[in-house]
């Protein structure tokens, strides 16, 4: 899919939903498994954090300026399906959830770089 598509469905997801979510799987032969609990792996949350950029990225072409605060609740195996969702706050500030089905995973706010 293009980047143009992908902007494209964003534009239009944020304005009908004023929410934007991507679907993500993290692979099990990332490179940050190995040393993330050897024997039983686990997605580090800077990994989940990548993946809330990347859909900051696709929905409103910008960059992630700062994590302003983050709780992770559940871990994410690997191969596992997971879906950000990512919404307006106060303040030029956006709220972030990641879920595995119905599961939270993790929650926060973010602020784009300027």
């Amino acid at each position: 899919m293009s980047a143009d598509v992908i902007k494209k469905d964003a534009h239009e997801t944020a304005a009908i939903h004023e929410a934007f979510e991507h679907a993500f799987c993290i692979g099990a032969d990332h490179p940050a498994l190995p040393g993330h609990f050897p024997g039983h792996p686990l997605v580090p949350g800077v990994i989940l954090l990548e993946q809330v950029a990347t859909a900051l990225r696709a929905w409103r072409g910008q960059r992630l300026g700062r994590v302003v605060d983050a709780k992770f609740v559940a871990p994410l195996l690997p191969a596992e399906a997971a879906l950000v969702r990512l919404m307006p706050a106060a303040a030029e500030r956006l709220r972030f959830e990641i879920f595995r089905g119905d599961t939270l995973l993790a929650r926060g706010t973010i602020e784009a770089a300027a």
